[in-house]
Protein backbone atom coordinates (compact mmCIF):
# COMPACT_ATOMS: atom_id res chain seq x y z
CA UNK A 1 0.00 0.00 0.00
CA UNK A 2 2.78 2.54 0.92
CA UNK A 3 4.45 2.19 -2.36
CA UNK A 4 1.77 3.72 -4.25
CA UNK A 5 2.89 7.61 -4.23
CA UNK A 6 3.86 7.45 -0.19
CA UNK A 7 6.74 9.05 0.97
CA UNK A 8 8.79 9.08 4.43
CA UNK A 9 7.65 11.33 7.16
CA UNK A 10 10.41 14.36 7.37
CA UNK A 11 12.10 13.03 10.80
CA UNK A 12 10.99 16.73 12.04
CA UNK A 13 7.63 16.36 11.66
CA UNK A 14 7.68 12.69 13.25
CA UNK A 15 9.20 14.14 16.73
CA UNK A 16 6.25 16.55 16.49
CA UNK A 17 3.82 14.45 16.12
CA UNK A 18 4.96 11.77 18.44
CA UNK A 19 5.40 14.68 21.16
CA UNK A 20 1.95 16.36 20.87
CA UNK A 21 0.20 13.09 20.91
CA UNK A 22 2.36 11.02 23.58
CA UNK A 23 4.67 13.50 25.21
CA UNK A 24 8.28 12.06 26.13
CA UNK A 25 7.71 9.21 28.18
CA UNK A 26 5.68 7.03 25.93
CA UNK A 27 5.61 3.75 27.71
CA UNK A 28 5.54 0.18 25.23
CA UNK A 29 2.57 -1.16 27.22
CA UNK A 30 0.76 2.23 26.82
CA UNK A 31 1.62 2.01 22.81
CA UNK A 32 0.83 -1.50 23.21
CA UNK A 33 -3.32 -1.04 23.79
CA UNK A 34 -3.40 1.54 21.31
CA UNK A 35 -2.43 -1.16 18.59
CA UNK A 36 -5.70 -1.90 17.05
CA UNK A 37 -7.92 -1.51 13.89
CA UNK A 38 -11.12 -0.57 13.49
CA UNK A 39 -13.14 -3.88 13.82
CA UNK A 40 -16.98 -4.43 14.29
CA UNK A 41 -18.48 -6.84 16.67
CA UNK A 42 -19.45 -10.40 15.81
CA UNK A 43 -22.29 -9.91 17.79
CA UNK A 44 -23.58 -6.33 16.88
CA UNK A 45 -22.82 -5.25 12.89
CA UNK A 46 -21.94 -1.63 13.30
CA UNK A 47 -20.43 -1.73 16.91
CA UNK A 48 -17.01 -1.32 16.80
CA UNK A 49 -14.63 -3.48 19.50
CA UNK A 50 -12.35 -1.52 21.74
CA UNK A 51 -9.84 -4.05 22.84
CA UNK A 52 -7.98 -2.91 25.35
CA UNK A 53 -8.16 0.25 27.92
CA UNK A 54 -7.30 3.67 25.87
CA UNK A 55 -7.90 4.34 22.34
CA UNK A 56 -11.58 4.91 23.29
CA UNK A 57 -10.91 8.45 22.57
CA UNK A 58 -10.90 7.92 18.87
CA UNK A 59 -13.18 4.64 18.69
CA UNK A 60 -15.93 6.12 21.01
CA UNK A 61 -16.36 8.94 18.65
CA UNK A 62 -15.92 6.95 15.18
CA UNK A 63 -18.64 4.87 16.34
CA UNK A 64 -20.81 7.97 17.42
CA UNK A 65 -20.28 9.60 13.63
CA UNK A 66 -20.65 5.51 12.07
CA UNK A 67 -23.82 5.78 14.02
CA UNK A 68 -24.71 9.02 12.42
CA UNK A 69 -24.02 7.98 8.93
CA UNK A 70 -26.53 4.36 9.46
CA UNK A 71 -29.40 6.33 11.22
CA UNK A 72 -29.67 9.48 9.69
CA UNK A 73 -28.36 10.26 6.33
CA UNK A 74 -30.87 10.71 3.43
CA UNK A 75 -29.52 7.55 1.56
CA UNK A 76 -30.04 5.09 4.77
CA UNK A 77 -33.42 3.17 5.84
CA UNK A 78 -31.77 1.65 8.93
CA UNK A 79 -33.43 4.14 11.20
CA UNK A 80 -34.23 1.81 14.21
CA UNK A 81 -33.34 -0.86 12.87
CA UNK A 82 -29.48 -1.31 12.89
CA UNK A 83 -29.32 -5.23 13.10
CA UNK A 84 -30.69 -4.80 9.07
CA UNK A 85 -27.12 -3.27 8.08
CA UNK A 86 -24.56 -5.83 6.17
CA UNK A 87 -21.05 -6.54 7.00
CA UNK A 88 -20.37 -4.34 3.55
CA UNK A 89 -22.84 -1.35 4.91
CA UNK A 90 -21.08 -1.12 7.84
CA UNK A 91 -17.65 -1.21 6.25
CA UNK A 92 -18.65 1.68 3.76
CA UNK A 93 -20.49 3.46 6.79
CA UNK A 94 -17.02 3.33 8.76
CA UNK A 95 -14.98 4.63 5.46
CA UNK A 96 -17.39 7.72 4.77
CA UNK A 97 -17.25 8.47 9.04
CA UNK A 98 -13.81 8.66 9.04
CA UNK A 99 -13.93 10.64 5.49
CA UNK A 100 -16.16 12.90 7.51
CA UNK A 101 -13.98 13.58 10.51
CA UNK A 102 -11.08 14.65 7.86
CA UNK A 103 -13.50 16.68 5.89
CA UNK A 104 -14.14 18.09 9.50
CA UNK A 105 -10.32 19.17 10.13
CA UNK A 106 -11.40 22.16 7.35
CA UNK A 107 -8.27 21.45 5.21
CA UNK A 108 -7.53 21.79 1.24
CA UNK A 109 -4.65 18.92 1.66
CA UNK A 110 -5.16 15.98 3.21
CA UNK A 111 -2.64 13.24 4.86
CA UNK A 112 -2.60 9.77 5.23
CA UNK A 113 -0.81 7.42 6.94
CA UNK A 114 0.42 4.31 5.92
CA UNK A 115 3.10 1.54 6.93
CA UNK A 116 5.97 0.39 4.26
CA UNK A 117 5.13 -2.89 5.47
CA UNK A 118 1.38 -3.26 5.60
CA UNK A 119 2.32 -6.90 6.67
CA UNK A 120 3.08 -5.66 10.14
CA UNK A 121 -0.36 -5.30 10.61
CA UNK A 122 -1.91 -8.37 9.26
CA UNK A 123 -0.18 -11.51 10.70
CA UNK A 124 -2.68 -11.52 13.16
CA UNK A 125 -5.73 -9.71 12.42
CA UNK A 126 -7.75 -7.46 14.76
CA UNK A 127 -10.67 -9.25 13.55
CA UNK A 128 -9.41 -12.51 15.27
CA UNK A 129 -8.52 -10.39 18.28
CA UNK A 130 -11.75 -9.20 18.61
CA UNK A 131 -13.84 -12.44 18.55
CA UNK A 132 -10.73 -14.04 21.19
CA UNK A 133 -11.46 -10.86 23.65
CA UNK A 134 -14.69 -10.69 23.19
CA UNK A 135 -15.48 -14.58 24.18
CA UNK A 136 -13.24 -14.18 27.42
CA UNK A 137 -10.17 -16.11 25.91
CA UNK A 138 -6.28 -14.62 25.29
CA UNK A 139 -4.93 -13.49 22.18
CA UNK A 140 -1.60 -15.07 21.89
CA UNK A 141 -1.30 -14.33 17.83
CA UNK A 142 -1.59 -10.69 19.04
CA UNK A 143 1.29 -8.62 17.12
CA UNK A 144 3.55 -6.84 19.39
CA UNK A 145 6.06 -4.70 17.51
CA UNK A 146 7.73 -1.59 19.52
CA UNK A 147 6.82 1.94 19.34
CA UNK A 148 10.77 2.48 17.23
CA UNK A 149 9.60 -0.13 14.80
CA UNK A 150 6.07 1.20 14.14
CA UNK A 151 7.23 5.15 13.81
CA UNK A 152 10.04 3.76 11.54
CA UNK A 153 8.00 1.97 9.61
CA UNK A 154 5.23 5.09 8.93
CA UNK A 155 4.79 6.80 5.41
CA UNK A 156 2.17 9.54 4.18
CA UNK A 157 0.03 10.65 1.27
CA UNK A 158 -1.07 13.73 0.56
CA UNK A 159 -4.09 14.21 -1.30
CA UNK A 160 -5.32 17.90 -3.06
CA UNK A 161 -8.36 17.61 -1.93
CA UNK A 162 -11.44 15.63 -0.32
CA UNK A 163 -12.29 13.58 -3.55
CA UNK A 164 -9.09 12.46 -3.53
CA UNK A 165 -8.52 11.50 0.02
CA UNK A 166 -11.53 9.77 -0.18
CA UNK A 167 -10.80 7.63 -2.86
CA UNK A 168 -7.30 6.97 -1.47
CA UNK A 169 -9.12 6.28 1.90
CA UNK A 170 -11.06 3.42 0.71
CA UNK A 171 -7.95 1.96 -0.52
CA UNK A 172 -6.75 2.33 2.74
CA UNK A 173 -9.58 0.77 4.75
CA UNK A 174 -8.47 -2.67 5.10
CA UNK A 175 -5.04 -1.65 6.20
CA UNK A 176 -6.72 0.74 8.75
CA UNK A 177 -9.10 -2.15 9.88
CA UNK A 178 -5.86 -4.53 10.85
CA UNK A 179 -3.94 -3.94 13.79
CA UNK A 180 -2.54 -0.90 13.44
CA UNK A 181 -5.48 1.19 11.74
CA UNK A 182 -6.40 3.47 14.89
CA UNK A 183 -3.30 5.03 15.32
CA UNK A 184 -2.53 5.36 11.50
CA UNK A 185 -6.03 7.31 11.15
CA UNK A 186 -4.99 8.97 14.06
CA UNK A 187 -1.74 10.22 12.84
CA UNK A 188 -3.56 11.20 9.72
CA UNK A 189 -6.24 13.29 11.66
CA UNK A 190 -3.53 15.20 13.01
CA UNK A 191 -1.23 16.20 10.00
CA UNK A 192 -4.42 16.91 8.50
CA UNK A 193 -5.16 19.31 10.79
CA UNK A 194 -1.64 20.42 11.15
CA UNK A 195 0.09 20.19 14.40
CA UNK A 196 0.80 24.01 14.64
CA UNK A 197 -3.04 24.94 14.79
CA UNK A 198 -3.37 22.48 17.36
CA UNK A 199 -1.07 23.71 19.27
CA UNK A 200 -2.71 26.93 19.20
CA UNK A 201 -5.59 25.41 20.12
CA UNK A 202 -4.90 23.89 23.13
CA UNK A 203 -4.57 25.10 26.36
CA UNK A 204 -1.27 23.65 27.19
CA UNK A 205 1.00 22.60 24.56
CA UNK A 206 3.12 20.59 26.43
CA UNK A 207 0.53 18.40 27.82
CA UNK A 208 0.22 15.53 25.27
CA UNK A 209 -3.20 14.37 24.04
CA UNK A 210 -2.69 10.90 25.75
CA UNK A 211 -1.62 10.20 28.57
CA UNK A 212 1.84 8.92 28.20
CA UNK A 213 1.97 6.98 31.53
CA UNK A 214 -1.62 5.62 31.66
CA UNK A 215 -3.09 5.94 28.39
CA UNK A 216 -6.50 7.94 28.26
CA UNK A 217 -7.27 10.20 25.44
CA UNK A 218 -7.43 14.01 26.97
CA UNK A 219 -10.42 16.19 26.64
CA UNK A 220 -8.54 17.99 23.85
CA UNK A 221 -8.33 15.20 21.46
CA UNK A 222 -12.02 13.80 22.26
CA UNK A 223 -13.12 17.94 21.73
CA UNK A 224 -10.83 17.71 18.26
CA UNK A 225 -12.56 14.83 16.83
CA UNK A 226 -16.24 15.94 17.97
CA UNK A 227 -15.77 19.79 16.73
CA UNK A 228 -12.64 19.87 15.01
CA UNK A 229 -10.99 22.43 17.89
CA UNK A 230 -8.90 20.91 20.13
CA UNK A 231 -9.74 22.95 22.96
CA UNK A 232 -9.26 21.99 26.24
CA UNK A 233 -12.32 23.09 27.90
CA UNK A 234 -16.53 22.14 27.44
CA UNK A 235 -17.85 24.88 28.72
CA UNK A 236 -20.08 27.31 25.93
CA UNK A 237 -17.26 30.24 24.28
CA UNK A 238 -14.31 31.78 25.94
CA UNK A 239 -14.57 32.77 29.38
CA UNK A 240 -12.32 35.62 31.34
CA UNK A 241 -10.63 34.06 34.29
CA UNK A 242 -8.68 36.65 36.37
CA UNK A 243 -7.60 38.08 33.33
CA UNK A 244 -7.09 34.73 32.08
CA UNK A 245 -8.74 33.86 28.85
CA UNK A 246 -9.90 29.97 28.62
CA UNK A 247 -11.55 28.90 25.58
CA UNK A 248 -14.87 27.25 25.19
CA UNK A 249 -16.93 25.93 22.71
CA UNK A 250 -17.72 28.16 19.44
CA UNK A 251 -20.92 26.70 18.13
CA UNK A 252 -23.59 23.44 18.05
CA UNK A 253 -21.46 20.26 17.28
CA UNK A 254 -22.35 17.36 15.27
CA UNK A 255 -22.18 15.28 18.66
CA UNK A 256 -22.50 15.67 21.65
CA UNK A 257 -20.82 15.04 24.75
CA UNK A 258 -22.26 14.27 28.53
CA UNK A 259 -20.31 13.54 31.33
CA UNK A 260 -20.01 12.12 35.01
CA UNK A 261 -17.69 14.51 35.60
CA UNK A 262 -20.36 17.08 35.44
CA UNK A 263 -22.02 15.31 38.00
CA UNK A 264 -19.26 15.64 40.41
CA UNK A 265 -18.67 19.57 39.38
CA UNK A 266 -15.50 18.57 38.23
CA UNK A 267 -16.64 20.67 35.06
CA UNK A 268 -19.30 22.13 33.07
CA UNK A 269 -20.36 21.25 29.61
CA UNK A 270 -21.90 23.71 27.69
CA UNK A 271 -25.40 23.97 25.78
CA UNK A 272 -23.31 23.24 22.61
CA UNK A 273 -22.38 20.08 23.37
CA UNK A 274 -25.35 19.11 25.57
CA UNK A 275 -27.57 19.80 22.18
CA UNK A 276 -26.03 18.35 19.29
CA UNK A 277 -27.30 18.50 15.72
CA UNK A 278 -27.96 14.67 16.07
CA UNK A 279 -29.13 12.59 19.70
CA UNK A 280 -26.48 11.40 19.78
CA UNK A 281 -23.53 11.71 22.79
CA UNK A 282 -20.29 10.05 24.05
CA UNK A 283 -20.66 9.32 27.72
CA UNK A 284 -17.27 10.36 29.53
CA UNK A 285 -16.60 8.34 33.06
CA UNK A 286 -13.18 8.89 34.48
CA UNK A 287 -11.73 6.87 32.60
CA UNK A 288 -13.52 5.52 29.74
CA UNK A 289 -16.41 6.94 26.36
CA UNK A 290 -19.03 5.41 25.94
CA UNK A 291 -22.18 6.00 23.16
CA UNK A 292 -25.69 6.87 24.21
CA UNK A 293 -27.83 7.41 21.16
CA UNK A 294 -31.58 7.66 20.13
CA UNK A 295 -33.56 7.94 16.90
CA UNK A 296 -35.76 10.92 18.05
CA UNK A 297 -34.76 13.82 16.68
CA UNK A 298 -36.74 16.13 18.95
CA UNK A 299 -34.39 15.44 21.61
CA UNK A 300 -31.82 17.67 20.24
CA UNK A 301 -32.91 21.29 18.59
CA UNK A 302 -31.03 23.53 15.82
CA UNK A 303 -29.56 26.61 16.71
CA UNK A 304 -32.41 29.46 17.42
CA UNK A 305 -32.32 33.44 18.09
CA UNK A 306 -32.66 31.93 21.79
CA UNK A 307 -29.37 30.32 21.56
CA UNK A 308 -27.75 32.87 19.31
CA UNK A 309 -29.04 35.25 22.62
CA UNK A 310 -27.45 33.19 25.27
CA UNK A 311 -23.88 33.13 22.68
CA UNK A 312 -23.96 37.34 22.92
CA UNK A 313 -24.57 37.31 26.37
CA UNK A 314 -21.96 34.83 27.05
CA UNK A 315 -19.47 37.24 25.51
CA UNK A 316 -20.57 40.42 28.00
CA UNK A 317 -20.38 38.07 30.88
CA UNK A 318 -16.96 36.40 30.19
CA UNK A 319 -16.50 34.90 34.04
CA UNK A 320 -19.77 32.55 33.70
CA UNK A 321 -21.52 34.45 36.76
CA UNK A 322 -24.99 34.23 35.10
CA UNK A 323 -25.62 37.95 34.64
CA UNK A 324 -24.32 41.09 33.29
CA UNK A 325 -23.71 44.78 34.42
CA UNK A 326 -26.64 46.69 34.00
CA UNK A 327 -25.01 48.92 32.47
CA UNK A 328 -24.17 46.86 29.55
CA UNK A 329 -28.17 45.85 28.72
CA UNK A 330 -27.90 48.62 26.04
CA UNK A 331 -24.71 47.01 24.29
CA UNK A 332 -26.50 43.40 24.56
CA UNK A 333 -29.76 44.60 22.96
CA UNK A 334 -27.74 46.09 20.03
CA UNK A 335 -25.76 43.74 19.56
CA UNK A 336 -29.01 41.15 18.96
CA UNK A 337 -30.28 43.93 16.72
CA UNK A 338 -33.43 44.29 19.46
CA UNK A 339 -34.75 47.93 19.37
CA UNK A 340 -31.90 49.70 21.58
CA UNK A 341 -32.70 53.50 21.42
CA UNK A 342 -32.00 54.95 24.88
CA UNK A 343 -35.39 55.62 26.61
CA UNK A 344 -36.35 51.67 25.48
CA UNK A 345 -33.16 50.57 27.16
CA UNK A 346 -34.15 52.60 30.40
CA UNK A 347 -37.51 51.22 30.84
CA UNK A 348 -36.15 47.84 30.49
CA UNK A 349 -33.52 48.30 32.69
CA UNK A 350 -35.86 49.41 35.56
CA UNK A 351 -38.05 46.49 34.52
CA UNK A 352 -35.15 43.33 34.72
CA UNK A 353 -33.34 45.27 37.89
CA UNK A 354 -36.22 46.07 40.13
CA UNK A 355 -34.53 46.25 42.97
CA UNK A 356 -31.92 47.74 41.68
CA UNK A 357 -29.00 45.71 42.26
CA UNK A 358 -27.01 46.76 39.27
CA UNK A 359 -27.31 43.12 37.49
CA UNK A 360 -29.25 41.96 34.73
CA UNK A 361 -29.66 37.98 35.08
CA UNK A 362 -29.18 35.49 31.89
CA UNK A 363 -32.68 33.77 33.16
CA UNK A 364 -34.66 37.21 33.67
CA UNK A 365 -32.99 38.31 30.36
CA UNK A 366 -34.12 35.57 28.22
CA UNK A 367 -37.59 35.08 29.62
CA UNK A 368 -38.27 38.73 28.72
CA UNK A 369 -36.90 38.66 24.77
CA UNK A 370 -36.60 34.82 24.04
CA UNK A 371 -39.01 32.84 26.34
CA UNK A 372 -38.54 29.07 24.86
CA UNK A 373 -41.50 26.58 24.07
CA UNK A 374 -39.86 22.90 25.47
CA UNK A 375 -43.07 21.17 24.58
CA UNK A 376 -41.67 19.84 21.45
CA UNK A 377 -39.03 17.70 22.92
CA UNK A 378 -40.26 14.30 23.46
CA UNK A 379 -40.98 13.53 27.26
CA UNK A 380 -40.77 9.53 27.09
CA UNK A 381 -38.34 7.97 23.91
CA UNK A 382 -35.85 5.23 23.94
CA UNK A 383 -32.16 5.33 24.31
CA UNK A 384 -29.73 2.89 23.39
CA UNK A 385 -26.09 2.32 24.61
CA UNK A 386 -23.15 1.39 23.12
CA UNK A 387 -19.39 0.29 25.40
CA UNK A 388 -16.93 -1.02 22.92
CA UNK A 389 -15.37 -2.71 25.93
CA UNK A 390 -16.22 -6.33 25.64
CA UNK A 391 -14.98 -6.86 29.41
CA UNK A 392 -17.38 -4.29 30.15
CA UNK A 393 -20.19 -5.95 28.75
CA UNK A 394 -22.85 -8.91 29.46
CA UNK A 395 -20.99 -11.79 28.70
CA UNK A 396 -18.78 -10.52 26.80
CA UNK A 397 -20.55 -9.06 24.04
CA UNK A 398 -20.27 -5.67 22.12
CA UNK A 399 -23.78 -5.09 21.70
CA UNK A 400 -26.84 -2.11 21.38
CA UNK A 401 -28.61 -1.98 25.01
CA UNK A 402 -31.96 -0.14 24.98
CA UNK A 403 -33.79 1.16 27.64
CA UNK A 404 -37.17 3.13 27.87
CA UNK A 405 -36.63 6.88 29.11
CA UNK A 406 -39.34 9.41 30.85
CA UNK A 407 -39.05 12.90 31.62
CA UNK A 408 -40.65 13.39 34.74
CA UNK A 409 -42.16 17.22 35.63
CA UNK A 410 -40.47 16.33 39.10
CA UNK A 411 -38.77 14.14 41.18
CA UNK A 412 -39.59 12.95 44.56
CA UNK A 413 -36.26 12.53 46.30
CA UNK A 414 -37.74 10.16 48.62
CA UNK A 415 -38.58 7.36 46.23
CA UNK A 416 -35.12 7.52 44.48
CA UNK A 417 -33.99 3.84 43.25
CA UNK A 418 -31.80 4.04 40.56
CA UNK A 419 -28.54 6.35 41.19
CA UNK A 420 -26.12 4.11 38.52
CA UNK A 421 -23.27 6.33 36.93
CA UNK A 422 -25.31 6.62 33.61
CA UNK A 423 -28.46 8.07 35.30
CA UNK A 424 -26.02 10.08 36.89
CA UNK A 425 -24.43 11.41 33.70
CA UNK A 426 -27.57 11.27 31.70
CA UNK A 427 -29.33 13.97 35.06
CA UNK A 428 -26.72 17.07 33.50
CA UNK A 429 -29.03 16.78 30.67
CA UNK A 430 -32.45 15.66 31.64
CA UNK A 431 -32.11 16.27 35.72
CA UNK A 432 -35.70 14.99 36.04
CA UNK A 433 -34.89 11.54 33.82
CA UNK A 434 -35.87 8.05 34.75
CA UNK A 435 -34.31 5.13 33.11
CA UNK A 436 -36.37 1.54 32.71
CA UNK A 437 -33.77 -1.15 31.49
CA UNK A 438 -34.67 -4.35 30.99
CA UNK A 439 -32.36 -6.17 33.13
CA UNK A 440 -31.52 -5.01 36.74
CA UNK A 441 -28.45 -4.13 35.68
CA UNK A 442 -28.10 -0.50 33.81
CA UNK A 443 -24.75 -1.01 31.59
CA UNK A 444 -21.02 0.07 32.69
CA UNK A 445 -19.54 3.58 31.91
CA UNK A 446 -16.49 2.71 32.43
Amino acid sequence: MASKGFAKIEDQSLENVRLLLWGPNLKDEVFSRWTQGFVFSKDETTALVQLEGGPCAVIAPVQAFLLKNALFTSHTSTTSNLSSVTAEQANSYLCESLAELLVSMETSTFVLISLEDPELGSASTSSENAVSLESGESSPKRRRIDQETFHNKLRCLRCDGAPEMKARLKELMPEYQQDFGVLLFLYSLLLSKGLEQIKNEVEDPTEPMIDGIYGHGSQSLINLFLTSRAISNVWDNDKDVSGLKLRGIKRQSTIGFLTLLEHLRYCEVGWYLKNPMFPIWLLGSETHLTVLFSTERSLVVTESPATSARTVFAQYDPEGNGFISASLLGDVMAALNLVSDREYVDIMRNKLDSEELGIITRSSFMDEFFPEDDTSSASQFRLYHYNGLPRSCPERKVQYHSCEARILEEIDPQIITDTSPIKLCLQTKWPTIELQWPSDHPPSLN
